[in-house]
């Protein structure tokens, strides 16, 4: 019993020596963080990311779910954006087959000019410069 009590006593005075000398000691040396780099405002954009990003944008228009945009939901869409302009108007420009739908395929048919119209330098891929609402981007004509 006498030894179990020893055997105690030493196992907590190691413990409490072990705690002591760790807390008196530098904390060990931290390699240094490096500095976040500036993050770009945009970075260089292709006709395929392009096209994801505005196509699952609209699509979100699409709220029956069936995988295309009718008149009534691309009303109701932008609507909801706040978007100026005659919907009906720019809904007849996207519907290229002129089916009453607006489907997969014509709005990447549609990006990919829109695409070809903002690439100025036809290097197949937006820079910064390239992307409207950019400082440096030029101006539209209205």
């Amino acid at each position: 019993m006498i030894r179990r009590s020893i055997l105690a006593a030493a196992l907590s005075l190691l413990t409490v020596a072990a705690l002591a000398q760790t807390a008196t000691q530098p904390p060990a040396a931290t390699p240094p963080v490096a500095a976040p780099a500036t993050p770009k405002a945009r970075s260089d954009i292709t006709l395929a990311k392009f096209q994801k990003r505005r196509e699952k944008a609209i699509m979100a228009a699409d709220t029956d779910g069936d995988g295309k945009i009718s008149l009534l939901e691309w009303e109701a869409f932008q609507a909801k954006r706040n978007i100026k302009g005659d919907p009906v108007i720019s809904f007849a420009r996207i519907d290229s087959n002129h089916d009453g739908f607006i489907d997969r395929a014509e709005l990447d048919a549609f990006f990919a000019k829109r695409f070809a119209r903002l690439d100025k330098n036809s290097d197949g891929v937006l820079t910064a410069d390239e992307l409207p609402g950019h400082k440096t981007a030029p101006k539209q004509e209205q």
